[in-house]
């Protein structure tokens, strides 16, 4: 934003702006490794969509995993199949949904607001740790976050812009474009929380006749076509798909007490205080008395401020609350911020005091990634196999009694990996943990869950075989699992670590007999690999 002579202030371009979005977004994208479980699961399901060539289904270790729907198993899989097994694509998606946030609420406020008000609004959200974290980690909220925004965006410009007269068929159109994409990002919130927050706005603003934009057919032919293929698709190929996506993954997640990270009513307030700082401090800062009345809010001040409301009470209200489903409410809150900022103030002298707070802001956010990929790296993503060794085409892979989200992505692994567990026990373990996820999964496909998930009774069938295992497991496996005494100690880092067996020429099924076994040299600790090996490193 530069100053004109006659006193004015004057936009960027709008495509060098969102260019520079996109930029800031990506600058540190590919700094850290995946943290888990979930930025492993996620990416691990994309890159598995990728070698599988099955962009319907998404898989978690071959398995269908309904969760949540493809969109960004589709943009990450499309990503790595340009650059391969790395973070930044991993992560894309999610770095998509925060600059189509970003770019929606800058185009609209420049339209609808200010000029100047666009432009530090979008400031504020970009330089605001909570959205740059969220936009560099790879899990689903970023991404409907971004479309959730854009789809309030569009239809409130279409509203707008029906009341004056203007061209508005093809802002709605987007609209429910968006609205499609969130269903596919993470299903139904993506309509109806964008719902709410216009429904609620049309009748505090007293736009009933606006209403009728939300029933308007060629919209909802639109997202039908985009969204609803995937979805029947699903439900003719396995029978179970509606039962477990929509009314398990959606109303009893929602009115649940089972699942872990439960917390009160009041989890977000501090959250968004906290993760939005510095900017956040400006809301503390008492307001210029200058004698004149407070202003009445306008369209949009009560736009922002209902969708404020509606993410942050709508996700308050089921007891299990991740940090990243609050997403969605930054861009409103980005604009109030803003609004507070620049109220009753001159640009001349605020420059300064908002330069110093944006380069704060931004030195958060990089040192946030910097912190992060210090202490918070899990040992997976750090166990990398030895220079000149790789798992062939035939060989096997196999987890010890846990299931290591990260190790199918690292070591680039284009086939299931075999995992051991007491998987009847874990039939009826109701924990939401990643035994379960593995077993529903395996539900879907009952044949490829028997072949993929392995009882500690076939263990000699499993590894009594003419070609080599990899393992992996907990470094101090060899405890519970004495017969890895047969087994080459091939890496380690701190508490993970990776086994090559050899198995049997013959098939010899008392292959992992201890009593038998001749005596076994002890190997020595190796040193933990650099990050430039092979098998999908960078």
């Amino acid at each position: 934003m530069k100053r004109t002579g006659n006193g004015r202030w004057t936009s960027p371009q709008p495509l060098w702006l969102i260019a520079a979005i996109f930029a800031w977004l990506l600058v540190t994208a590919w700094a850290r490794p995946l943290m888990a479980p979930d930025e492993g699961r996620y990416a691990s399901v994309a890159l598995s969509m990728l070698h599988s060539g099955d962009w319907l289904v998404p898989r978690l270790d071959g398995l269908p995993f309904f969760h949540k729907p493809p969109l960004f198993y589709w943009i990450g899989a499309a990503a790595m199949a340009v650059t391969g097994p790395v973070e930044w694509a991993a992560r894309l998606p999610s770095i998509l949904g925060a600059g189509v946030a970003a770019s929606a609420l800058f185009l609209f406020l420049r339209r609808w607001s200010t000029v100047r008000q666009a432009l530090l609004s979008t400031v504020v959200l970009v330089t605001t740790p909570f959205f740059f974290l969220g936009a560099q980690f790879a899990n689903l909220d970023m991404l409907v976050a971004g479309c959730i925004s854009a789809t309030v965006l569009l239809a409130a410009a279409a509203a707008l812009a029906r009341e004056r007269a203007e061209p508005w068929r093809a802002l709605l159109a987007g609209a429910y474009l968006f609205a499609a994409a969130g269903l596919l990002a993470k299903g139904l919130i993506g309509v109806v929380l964008p719902v709410g927050v216009l429904l609620i706005w049309c009748l505090v603003t007293r736009r009933a006749a606006v209403l009728r934009l939300s029933v308007w057919l060629p919209g909802w032919a639109l997202l039908l076509l985009v969204a609803g293929p995937w979805f029947v698709a699903m439900q003719m190929k396995y029978p179970e798909f509606f039962d477990y996506f929509v009314i398990t993954q959606h109303f009893r997640r929602f009115a649940s007490s089972g699942f872990n990270n439960q917390h009160g009513f009041w989890f977000y307030l501090p959250v968004l205080a906290g993760f939005t700082l510095p900017w956040f401090a400006w809301v503390l800062v008492p307001r210029r008395k200058d004698g004149d009345a407070r202003p009445r809010l306008s369209d949009i001040d009560w736009l922002m401020w209902i969708w404020l409301a509606v993410i942050v009470v709508f996700f308050s209200l089921p007891r299990s609350k991740l940090v990243g489903y609050v997403l969605p409410a930054l861009p409103p809150l980005a604009y109030l911020i803003a609004q507070r900022v620049l109220a009753g103030r001159s640009m001349e002298a605020l420059l300064p005091r908002l330069r110093a707070t944006t380069l704060a802001s931004a030195a958060v956010c990089v040192a946030c990634v910097a912190a992060i990929t210090i202490y918070e790296a899990p040992p997976a993503t750090r166990l990398r196999l030895p220079a000149g060794q790789a798992v062939a085409a035939d060989d096997q892979v196999l987890m010890l009694d846990s299931y290591f989200y990260e190790i199918p992505f690292y070591w680039n692994l284009r086939k299931p990996v075999l995992v051991l567990d007491d998987w009847k026990a874990a039939a009826t373990d109701t924990r939401d943990n990643w035994r379960k996820e593995i077993v529903d999964a395996g539900r879907f496909e009952p044949a490829r869950a028997a072949s993929t998930l392995v009882d500690r009774t076939q263990l000699a069938a499993t590894l009594c075989v003419p070609h080599t295992t990899w393992l992996v497991g907990p470094s101090n496996s060899q405890l519970t699992n004495p017969w890895l005494t047969h087994a080459q100690l091939v890496a380690a880092h701190q508490s993970v670590a990776a086994w090559r067996f050899a198995g049997s020429a013959t098939s010899d099924p008392r292959c992992l007999d201890v009593e038998t076994a001749a005596p076994t040299p002890s190997f020595p600790q190796p040193t933990p690999q650099p990050a430039t090996g092979t098998n999908g490193d960078d």
